[in-house]
């Protein structure tokens, strides 16, 4: 058993080395295969990786799950402009810890990743725009850059080739809303960190007003696999629309947290029980969130599904960026969802006014409810609210806040009437039955 627990029906691509301290290094990357990738992607043209991306069917692992190659595809092919190769390291959906391990354990494979993907969309700048409380990984990250700098690896005429790929570390201040592709790049132009309005989209007008293409840490390094091995190398694993593997990270009531990495399509019950060992406690499961906490909740009946983008909106829910956390029957799902819309009313930029307002209000009645004065109208306010904030703002942040609080009366009605009842002196026997 290594880091700190390995299933045997993982399929380590990515997460391979995670554990291993000599990974970190350039020595220890080149031993282990690195920068071939690179080698091989400067004697094809950029049309010919972003096609091989194209066919593997390679889909980003931010959370909206968009085909890479096709984002790549749409970046202009005849230009004066730079183009620019943006990496979203900035990691803040609650729930999420793989892109930091990534960073941690193998921060030369981010670094060849981005290169290949700057190489492919034509630019010859990639910023790697990473979140400020990552201050080891952060460092890691710098140590990695400044060797393949130093190495031939970036800077001018990489590798003899005659193509200059230069990387820029660009440390965030926290927050969540610069994880929004456009937030990101307000923020890396030195701008109050908010979403931008689309169109323009950045493969037209993006960081400094000039084309762009932003990419998550695991889907950059997938692609430099791609690159490496081909795109039906990749297809072997997954399915016919969600192809290749996928790090899964797994926290809350769990006997096995950590982060696993599995085909996609794997099955989720399967996934819980087996590889991360069901609940710590051994009691039963309550709710599982499936992709970090801006997606709907699951029930314990609902996880016979594929772990795969189509399984998992079938189901009501989404894969996001594979963020599961597991509450056993212990838990107070008022309290949790409470905490969540908490956490999306402290993060909102306050740009859009359903969002500002909502998730503020949204949070209130939550706490009031919580603490035993809520009142079943406040249930169908909740309601009204989070349809006042779906598909209404710039971005998806009120959206995110809306998914829990709507999936969680659908599902778990009868918790939120037991604790107002309970508040209003009514015994939770009776409670329960009305």
């Amino acid at each position: 058993m290594a880091y700190p627990y390995r299933h045997p029906n993982e399929v380590q691509v990515l997460s391979q080395y995670f554990g291993d301290p000599e990974a970190r290094t350039l020595k220890g990357w080149e031993a282990r295969g690195g920068y071939q990738a690179l080698r091989k992607a400067l004697g094809m043209s950029p049309a010919e990786i972003v096609n091989e991306v194209k066919a593997s069917g390679l889909r980003g692992r931010g959370g909206a799950g968009f085909p890479t190659g096709v984002k790549w595809s749409f970046m202009p092919q005849k230009s004066d402009k730079p183009h620019y190769l943006l990496c979203n390291a900035d990691e803040s959906e609650p729930g999420t810890f793989k892109d930091r391990e990534l960073i941690r354990w193998t921060p030369h494979a981010l670094v060849e990743g981005c290169l290949i993907g700057a190489y492919a969309i034509r630019a010859e700048h990639a910023y790697i725009y990473i979140r400020g409380e990552f201050f080891e990984p952060a460092q890691i990250l710098a140590r990695a850059i400044e060797e393949a700098y130093a190495a031939g690896y970036a800077g001018k005429n990489v590798m003899g080739s005659g193509i200059d790929l230069d990387i820029t570390l660009h440390i965030g201040a926290g927050a969540y809303i610069c994880g929004e592709e456009t937030g990101l790049m307000n923020s890396l132009e030195g701008r109050r960190g908010e979403p931008r309005i689309k169109p323009p989209f950045p493969a037209i007008s993006g960081a400094f007003g000039k084309p762009s293409a932003i990419n998550n840490v695991e889907t950059l390094i997938a692609a430099a696999h791609i690159v490496t091995h081909g795109a039906d190398w990749y297809k072997q694993w997954g399915t016919e629309k969600s192809t290749g593997t996928k790090l899964f990270c797994v926290s809350g009531h769990v006997k096995r947290p950590g982060n696993y990495e599995v085909p996609l399509g794997f099955n989720f019950r399967e996934f819980i029980y087996d590889m991360c060992g069901g609940t710590a406690s051994g009691r039963p499961i309550k709710a599982v969130i499936p992709g970090g906490s801006s997606v709907p909740m699951l029930t314990a009946d609902e996880l016979d599904i594929g772990m795969d983008y189509e399984a998992m909106a079938a189901a009501g829910t989404m894969l996001g960026c594979g963020s599961v956390i597991i509450m056993d029957d212990t838990t107070n799902i008022v309290k949790q969802v409470r905490r969540m819309v908490d956490f999306y009313a402290h993060e909102s930029c306050g740009q859009c006014t359903p969002c500002r307002e909502g998730t503020a209000w949204a949070a209130k009645i939550l706490r009031r409810i919580e603490n035993g004065r809520g009142t079943q109208e406040d249930m169908d306010t909740l309601l009204q609210i989070s349809d006042n904030m779906s598909g209404k703002t710039i971005c998806v942040l009120s959206d995110a806040a809306a998914a829990p609080i709507v999936s969680s009366i659908e599902k778990f009605r009868g918790d939120y009437l037991e604790m107002m009842h309970a508040g209003a002196g009514v015994p939770v026997a009776s409670a329960i039955a009305l």
